[in-house]
């Protein structure tokens, strides 16, 4: 890699930012961000950026924290454009408030548009983000977004570590129908599809299965996996239907609120998330799949001005 690019991190995933600087072979530049006995913020960069193609590493997790990683990465991007960069490029694994996309209520915010107004007002130039819950938030923006997908990193796994020949693959809800068809199309697979009614937020009431899973192996499909209730009620509707057994395969493994009681009282065989967050379950059914090296090409090759797409429908080795 060229020596005009800077790789920066905040707090919220240090493993996946050294893995992506192993990776590419230079090292985390020298930063500090701590906050204050009032919560406040505050962040130094240790090494002259000056005219630099900067990376910074920053995804959203939590319950509590998220907030406050959003704030540093905030912060640091501004830290950057006052230190005279020539570019800043925010890696974000997972996208904070995704869900939040729409006005699907009277009164209710778009609260997606409302962080992608703030990157771009604290100097972003360019964004690196994953299996967005919406595609569309890349229209909320007015700098290039780079939306790379973990399917083809999903499909190596599914090929090698599931007996994938005897599968069915599931989507949980309606709206991962188009994800699930995708990967059943390039499996050869049949797919089923869950509909899902919602009482509220995180809670769903009632599941209703369309499509035949008897005596198969289901591999359960969505982007991300929060207090896991869908997943659960999903695989006991599945496994009702007499379902051999259920592997859940999700791109961000969130695990928030009652996420790890759920997972241990559930009837999966295995749960499957990337490192985009990072993971502190170690229960014996969860797995993860490494994808730092496709974010780590991305930025290779954003960096030297050659195509992103070729990551769509290929994972690098690992």
């Amino acid at each position: 890699m060229s020596n005009s690019i800077k790789l920066l991190a905040g707090n919220s995933h240090p493993e996946l930012a050294e893995m992506l600087a192993l990776r590419l072979g230079i090292p985390l530049s020298k930063v500090g961000v701590y906050q204050y006995s009032n919560t406040e913020t505050s962040v130094t960069i240790g090494e002259s950026i000056r005219d630099e193609d900067v990376y910074i590493i920053q995804t959203g997790i939590g319950e509590q924290e998220v907030n406050d990683f959003l704030m540093e990465l905030l912060i640091l991007i501004h830290a950057c454009k006052t230190a005279s960069v020539r570019r800043i490029t925010a890696v974000i694994p997972n996208f904070p408030y995704a869900r939040q996309d729409k006005k699907d209520k009277s009164r209710a915010p778009i609260t997606a548009k409302l962080i992608a107004n703030l990157l771009q007002t604290a100097g972003c130039d360019h964004v690196i983000t994953m299996d967005l819950h919406a595609s569309q938030i890349q229209g909320f923006f007015n700098i290039p977004v780079d939306n790379l997908y973990a399917e083809p990193s999903v499909l190596d796994y599914i090929k090698n570590k599931t007996d994938y020949r005897n599968s069915v693959l599931v989507s949980p809800d309606a709206g991962g129908a188009k994800r699930v068809a995708s990967l059943a199309d390039k499996l050869d697979l049949n797919f089923a599809l869950i509909h899902k009614e919602r009482q509220k937020a995180n809670e769903v009431s009632r599941m209703v299965l369309v499509g035949d899973v008897t005596g198969k192996s289901c591999l359960l499909i969505d982007d991300m996996a929060d207090t896991c209730g869908t997943l659960v009620k999903a695989c006991d509707t599945l496994i009702e239907h007499g379902a051999k057994e259920v592997i859940a395969i999700v791109t961000h493994g969130i695990f928030s609120g009652s996420a790890r009681e759920k997972l241990s009282n559930s009837r999966l065989a295995r749960i499957v998330c990337t490192n985009t967050v990072p993971v502190d379950i170690d229960l014996p059914i969860v797995d993860q799949i490494d994808i730092s090296p496709t974010l780590a090409e991305a930025i290779r090759r954003l960096h030297n001005g050659e195509s992103v797409s070729y990551l769509f429908t290929h994972a690098p080795p690992i």
